[in-house]
């Protein structure tokens, strides 16, 4: 739907003619028309978006050309415009993309959970902002407006039922008090069942249960001074899927590397779990080589064998082996269903959000040409979501414990084993995740955020050529994000392997032998279950991110009027960005080795604490940049048009940089993995745009036209490398056109049409490892799995695995070659003090020290060439059209309508392979509203997604020593819904 087509009707202007009112938008802090505004503006009243169907801001994609909406794997989602979003998942990040209440920006909101209502209008501005609106945005800004109070007692009603036993409500009460105080109170309520089935607990999940709130209190004791305090406040409790289906196709790994054939046992060492087929074969509902994965290896094939525990046989009454872990693929019969809204997982996901803004505005006139403007505001946010890591439903894979006569070895000791031993029947009991006899993995994505911004501005109306706007502004922003991953194996290896203990209310050893006064390594095992956890567990993942941001700057515009016909704006702002971080490294299976300053148990996991999770320094990283807008627009008549609006433009736009995540703390005398870049750098954008804003036909048909062209640096895209959210920047530019239309074809007869098209290119000579691809192609080397405490897989040479799979050597040497404890390998430095190499020992026949430091990116892989590349979610083609009759009978109407919206195919990552690629999409609404305007009474029946369409809409790729699988996002399905609405 085009800008233009927010629009109320007005008398006839012409034979069988009826003009479009332009709304009035405040896309430069001032109220215009939006026909009359320089800049690339698309603005949707509530009635509009109620015909739209504009529930969320994730819909405002099927309303605005060259916008598109995607979900992450976390807490946050990517609003792009133009194909400039926000990639970088990161703690540390800015949104490219603002998103204001009420003209003030919020870091962290609920535009995607939460649903829209008493909306006044929400306003989208493309392109970089900055010089009036609160922080930078170098996409654009959304710009939500609540309906203020009236100087009228009114109120209103509307009720709603729908499929999926969908139950809405929202209403809204206005009252006056007085002649100068006016108090709104409105909200709205959502209940419905889950969207998805799970057929493992035979329940639907993805279901609804939320509220929203609003109360403003308005003062206007004069028409020189008004005042106004706003709360809002969103609560959600339900089954709310954070991700989608997971899919992988599965990499079996190879028979033979060179000539030599891999055994069973070694298969699974070069396997990455998945491969990078396209996400729409059959082959993708799959699920990752669950052998490839280092803590399942531990537990069999590797450690499993020697430190697991020993059962006397026939043949060697001494020493038979009994692993606790079977040793097969747990996921090696799973096969999904095809369907992306059902999953089978063990676990159903629990989502619970709460956000709270509250704003002050003041408005003082300081004579007849100025007026100052002060706005506080303060939000919160807090968000919690858990569910199924791996999405898939494992097999049995604990061995009974019971049996009589057991011995293992614990820290190198041979001890007895004590009945009945930690998987009685087959069954562990993790203390996060209770008992089980499959393996079980459960994450948590939570957040706690507050912010606290404050301008001021001053705004001149004078009756000459020139006026202004001038302003400064201060926000404070503070944040805790941290995710989780639990899985029963971790815990299990943190016992069976590690000896580490698990302690009863009483404080006493229920599992396991070692505790914090016991020599060597011990792994802290949180004994509290989920919810009440001390956070200092070595049994599951933790990443901790604490980051604060401080912004200040300095902004302003003048306009000036240098004919009736041509006007210049030009704009300047100022910014001083601060931000702190407080890396706090996960500490995943990790003990210390360390104790009075002795070394015990060779230090196999090269850990630095026994519990908990120490911080490090904090970093501290500022940026002083200017930016602004330079506008020269021109109105005047042409043959074709009413009236036409010409302008050009020139922005410079930035986004403050960050610092990535910090990776596991371990001792790099005993392993070793390569380094990272700590931080990453600002984005900035220069924009250049031509429009043109035409009314035609006695103002019944409005056609806007936009050409734009950026010139990008150092644009922020993550992939999760080493367990964290690695942030990377890449040159790029974007260009592209826009259409926006709508026309009054009769009086009762209306179209919207709105047509995007975009190209981006990723500069030459950028390059990044393709996790999915570390080879590249190149025959010559090949992907290997890593030990367990290292994340990330490596590369290396063919033929010097070769050597290792002709040994048949046990996997741990091989997992070497990606670094490891230093009495397996290490990369520490040669003899002669050379550059370091990896060292193996010399009974395996192969070379003593490899040179792994002369691989590509020492040994993480070959970097793909970006060059000519499209940014990821940035669609060639977006459109919508939209078609609105009205047949009125007698004092009734009957108002058809209907949207269909299509999206060109795209790429959900930099590397534009097979497997990155997103087919092109389509959606359909109709509703038909019966109306009495004498009553002011609605009843609506409406169908959204008519086709019941499951698109995959876009993906995040999971970490490597997950398997790499893919977290998929789909449209809601097929909903039928009616509702009444009554205003009194």
């Amino acid at each position: 739907m085009a800008s233009a087509s927010v629009l109320a009707q007005s008398e006839p202007e012409g034979p069988n003619r009826e003009a479009i009112e332009e709304i009035t938008v405040t896309a430069q802090k001032i109220e215009e028309g939006i026909q009359d505004v320089p800049i690339a503006v698309s603005a949707f009243t509530g009635d509009s978006m109620e015909d739209l169907k504009i529930e969320r801001g994730d819909e405002l994609v099927r309303a605005v050309p060259n916008v598109n909406f995607s979900k992450n794997n976390f807490s946050t989602y990517n609003l792009s415009i133009r194909g400039v979003g926000t990639k970088a998942v990161s703690a540390s990040s800015d949104p490219a993309v603002a998103v204001s209440f009420n003209n003030s920006p919020l870091i962290r909101n609920r535009l995607y959970e939460q649903e829209l209502f008493d909306v006044q209008r929400i306003e989208v501005l493309r392109g970089p902002q900055g010089t009036l609106y609160g922080r930078n945005a170098t996409a654009g800004v959304v710009n939500m407006l609540p309906q203020m109070p009236s100087d009228d007692l009114e109120a209103e009603i509307k009720l709603e039922a729908g499929n999926y036993n969908t139950r809405r409500s929202s209403g809204m009460f206005n009252l006056p008090m007085g002649e100068t105080l006016a108090l709104r109170v409105s909200g709205a309520m959502t209940k419905r069942d889950g969207y998805d089935y799970n057929a493992f607990t035979d329940n639907d999940v993805n279901d609804r249960d939320l509220y929203s709130t609003r109360t403003i209190l308005e003062w206007q004791p004069s028409e020189a001074f008004s005042a106004n305090l706003i709360w809002q406040h969103f609560e959600e409790d339900d089954q709310r899927s954070r991700t989608g289906k997971q899919l992988c196709t599965r990499d079996t790994g190879p028979d033979m590397v060179g000539e030599a054939k891999v055994s069973d046992r070694l298969r699974p060492q070069f396997s990455q779990g998945c491969l990078p087929g396209s996400l729409y074969d059959d082959d993708a509902f799959g699920a990752p080589n669950a052998e490839a994965l280092a803590f399942l290896r531990v537990t069999t094939y590797g450690l499993g064998g020697f430190l697991g525990t020993l059962l006397p046989t026939p043949d060697n009454p001494s020493f038979g082996v009994l692993p606790f872990v079977k040793q097969i693929d747990p996921y090696r019969n799973v096969q999904q269903s095809r369907d992306l809204r059902e999953i089978e997982t063990s676990y159903d996901p629990v989502f619970r959000a709460e956000n709270d803004v509250v704003q002050l505005n003041l408005e003082l006139d300081l004579g007849e040409s100025l007026r100052l403007f002060a706005q506080s505001t303060y939000a919160k946010d807090d968000y919690y979501s858990s569910q199924d890591y791996n999405r898939y439903l494992s097999a049995p894979v604990f061995n009974d414990s019971a049996h009589e006569g057991l011995v293992r070895f614990v820290r190198g000791q041979l001890v007895p084993y004590e009945l009945p031993g930690i998987t009685p029947g087959g069954v562990f009991t993790d203390p996060q995740l209770g008992p089980s006899d499959r393996m079980l993995s459960v994450d948590i994505s939570r957040s706690d955020n507050s912010q606290r911004s404050h301008e001021l501005r001053l705004q001149s109306a004078f009756d000459g050529p020139f006026n202004f706007s001038l302003g400064a502004n201060y926000l404070d922003f503070e944040s805790q994000d941290d995710y989780y991953v639990f899985n029963n194996l971790f815990t299990h290896i943190a016992i069976a392997i590690y000896g580490s203990s698990i302690k009863d209310e009483e404080g006493r050893n229920t599992h396991g032998s070692c505790d914090e006064t016991t020599p060597g390594e011990c792994i802290y095992v949180d004994p509290n279950p989920l919810g009440q956890l001390n956070d200092e567990g070595h049994n599951y993942f933790l990443s901790r991110n604490l980051v604060e941001t401080r912004s200040s700057a300095l902004f302003g515009e003048t306009y000036w009027q240098m004919t009736d016909a041509v006007k210049l704006t030009a704009g300047l702002r100022y910014t001083e960005d601060r931000k702190t971080a407080t890396p706090i490294p996960s500490q995943l299976l990790l003990g210390t080795s360390l104790r009075d300053g002795i070394v015990y148990n060779g230090g196999v996991s090269g850990g630095k604490a026994r519990r908990g999770y120490p911080r490090g320094e904090d970093i501290k990283q500022a940026w002083q940049e200017y930016t602004g807008r330079l506008v020269l627009d021109w109105r005047t008549e042409t043959p074709f048009t009413d009236e036409t609006l010409f302008y050009a433009s020139f922005s410079r736009g930035y986004k403050g940089g960050g610092t990535n995540p910090p990776r596991v703390d371990v001792d790099t005398a005993i392993v070793q993995y390569q380094p990272l870049a700590g931080k990453f750098e600002p984005e900035f954008v220069n924009a250049f745009e031509f429009g043109a804003k035409n009314t035609l036909l006695d103002g019944s048909l409005n056609l806007n036209a936009t050409a734009f062209y950026y010139d990008y640096k150092d644009y922020q895209v993550s992939q999760i490398v080493d367990r964290i959210s690695f942030n990377e920047n890449f040159d790029t530019e974007t260009w592209g056109l826009e259409l926006e239309s709508a026309w009054q074809i009769t009086p009762n007869t209306r179209t919207d049409f709105n047509l995007g098209y975009l190209r981006t290119r990723i500069g030459d000579g950028e390059e990044s490892i393709d996790v999915m691809n570390r080879t590249q192609g190149n025959p010559d080397w090949m992907v290997v799995r890593p030990t367990l405490q290292v994340p990330s897989n490596c590369i290396a040479p063919r033929h010097l695995v070769e050597q290792l799979v002709a040994q048949d050597v046990i996997g741990l040497f091989v997992g070497q070659l990606c670094g490891g404890a230093n009495h397996y390998g290490t990369y520490g430095p040669l003899p002669d003090g050379s550059e370091p190499r990896i060292r193996l020992d010399k009974r395996y026949g192969v070379e003593p020290y490899v040179p792994l430091f002369d691989a590509p990116n020492g040994g993480r892989g070959f970097a793909a060439d970006l060059g000519g590349n499209e940014l990821p979610n940035a669609p060639e083609f977006t459109a919508n059209l939209g078609l609105d009759h009205t047949i009125p009978w007698r004092d009734w109407e009957l108002k058809l309508r209907g949207d269909y919206y299509f999206q060109s195919q795209s790429f959900a990552r930099v590397y534009n392979s097979e497997y990155d690629r997103l087919k092109s999409w389509r959606n359909l609404n109709l509703s038909a509203t019966v109306a009495q305007p004498v009553w002011d009474f609605e009843m609506q029946l409406y169908v959204k997604n008519v086709f019941d369409d499951a698109p995959i809409t876009d993906f995040f790729t999971n970490s490597d020593d997950t398997g790499l699988s893919a977290n998929v996002f789909t449209l809601d399905p097929r909903v039928i819904g009616l509702s009444f609405y009554k205003g009194f």
